[in-house]
């Protein structure tokens, strides 16, 4: 397959259009990272938005930054970091899970909606972008939404796109929301809950105003697997809590006080729980170079055992 790497929105239309006036499908590939996913297209060319690079405008102060969708998602993640401001949505790496290799690129992380642990309180990747411009299957140039979120009426085209994995358009710039980084975390760990008690456990903790930033609960065949075998034996149940110090410390008092009604506590401070909720985010166990089928399967919380 023919790699197509346009260094303009202009060259990307004029690449579209032909394609589509002949009648040729396009696959549309950014870092290639997530390459398997949906359905695959039969083409002899490849568009990539590898050419598409750089970070456009990016004011802290404003909290947004608009980038063009071919920047790695590192170089995003590493400026953001210099300002301490963050991807409130925390994106997955798939590679490990995928066996694929390639760089992340911004445009693919939305046009995938990546997300991860954080998803419960900040929302998916969509829920962060305020506008796209892309070039839709047609070759023309279309550009939706701005720098400040709006009501919208009608066809709301940035939330569309974002998901659609370049069946619907093929990105060639993003705006989104950058909040601050939570100044430290902790971690509280629940041992030997089955499923269902582990349920019960997170949907109590959700309920206290503690603002839990991350929920998981890791069965036995599994737990032995998150930071180098280092939990407690048994299955685990995690609630993660981020913010300003002086408030961590008072709510994981409180949610360790309310949790040791349903197991034995133990707790994993900052570095640890670093570690521990990106391995949780990678889905790490599952990252053992095989090709067994995976499934993610979305059900309401409480019924999930």
């Amino acid at each position: 397959m023919i790699d197509l790497m346009p260094t303009s929105e202009e060259e990307a239309a004029v690449i579209v259009r032909a394609h589509a006036e002949s009648g040729r499908p396009l696959a549309i590939c950014g870092g290639n990272s997530r390459s398997g996913f949906g359905n695959t297209v039969a083409a002899e060319g490849r568009l990539r938005s590898t050419g598409l690079s750089g970070i456009v405008a990016y004011n802290p102060g404003e909290m947004v930054m608009t980038v063009r969708s071919g920047t790695p998602l590192a170089e995003v993640e590493a400026a953001l970091q210099e300002s301490g401001q963050m991807l409130a949505f925390e994106p997955m790496d798939h590679r490990p899970v995928m066996g694929t290799s390639g760089e992340p690129t911004i445009g693919g992380v939305f046009a995938a909606n990546v997300s991860g642990p954080r998803r419960l309180i900040a929302g998916a990747a969509r829920d962060s972008l305020l506008g796209v411009r892309f070039v839709n299957g047609k070759g023309e140039i279309i550009k939706a939404g701005g720098r400040v979120m709006k009501n919208v009426t009608g066809l709301d085209l940035v939330k569309l796109v974002a998901g659609s994995h370049g069946t619907l358009a093929f990105l060639t710039e993003v705006t989104f929301r950058v909040p601050p980084r939570p100044k430290t975390e902790r971690t509280v760990v629940l041992s030997g809950l089955n499923d269902a008690e582990a349920a019960n456990a997170m949907a109590a903790a959700m309920a206290l105003p503690v603002e839990v930033s991350g929920a998981a609960h890791l069965p036995l065949t599994v737990t032995w697997k998150f930071l180098a075998g280092k939990l407690p034996e048994g299955e685990a149940t995690a609630l993660r809590i981020e913010g300003l110090p002086g408030s961590v410390d008072v709510r994981i008092e409180k949610l360790a006080a309310a949790m040791s009604g349903f197991a034995t506590v133990t707790r994993l401070e900052q570095p640890e729980s670093q570690k521990f909720w990106q391995e949780i985010r990678d889905v790490l166990p599952y990252a053992d170079g095989s090709m067994r089928p995976i499934w993610r399967v979305s059900v309401a919380p409480g019924t999930g055992p």
